[in-house]
């Protein structure tokens, strides 16, 4: 199916149409662009905000958006780690650049914290579980760790 151009005068003054999705929209819904003949990008913000998007899937993790919504229809919609939460940050290892999951903003953020480290995130679980264990002062600036 070709795209629909409108006729000559179709498209009312201080309005485009966007070659993204061929819609009709009022010039306060484009980026300026100097370089095109009417000041304004070809396509509208929203189509260059869905292709940006895209790209940037595809350029960090590998992933097309059809592949992104796979991942989360997997995990029914909801964070692998807080189950509650709805999946909507792609998580990753920072050393292999491997897709893990989706997680919800706030595990996303917590796992970087923690720096991906296996070790400290059992710390910090032991700690909230109330089973908190702390360095005994040996000497001035000098701990000692509980074996």
């Amino acid at each position: 199916m070709g795209r629909v151009v409108p006729l000559p005068g179709a498209v009312p003054e201080g309005s485009k149409l966007c070659q993204g999705c061929g819609e009709i929209k009022p010039h306060s819904e484009w980026h300026r662009k100097g370089s095109s003949p009417d000041g304004l990008a070809s396509r509208c913000r929203a189509c260059r905000a869905i292709d940006n998007r895209a790209g940037h899937l595809m350029r960090k993790y590998g992933l097309t958006p059809a592949e992104l919504d796979e991942l989360i229809a997997e995990q029914q919609g909801i964070c692998c780690i807080c189950l509650a939460a709805p999946a909507e940050h792609v998580d990753h290892c920072h050393n292999t650049g491997r897709v893990r999951g989706v997680l919800c903003f706030s595990c996303n953020a917590a796992l970087g914290q923690f720096k991906d480290r296996p070790d400290v995130i059992r710390r910090a679980a032991t700690y909230v579980e109330g089973n908190a264990w702390k360095p005994t002062l040996v000497a001035p600036g000098v701990y000692q760790l509980p074996s």
